[in-house]
């Protein structure tokens, strides 16, 4: 998939130490999409990693522009999925 990222979602990357294959499962193959609450132009793709413990992957891109823009990534540990 074709996509880029922020500063942000770089450095997020970096320090968070997620690694970007993780980040790519949950752009390209999410377990759950879900809109902004704030932003339309914003959208939530989350990810149980395996490999993490199944701690879900939060990434947040901007899907209008093309190609998507990811704007930060993170493990949500409020968020669970069954």
């Amino acid at each position: 998939m074709n996509y880029l990222l922020t500063e942000h979602a770089r450095e997020a990357l970096r320090k968070r130490q997620i690694e970007v294959a993780w980040m790519e499962q949950a752009l390209t193959r999410p377990e759950v999409a879900e809109a902004d609450p704030l932003d339309p132009e914003l959208e939530h793709r989350l990810a149980r990693i395996p490999e993490f413990g199944n701690r879900v992957l939060r990434v947040i891109i901007n899907g209008k522009k093309r190609p998507p823009l990811v704007v930060t990534v993170f493990f949500d540990r409020r968020r669970t999925m069954p």
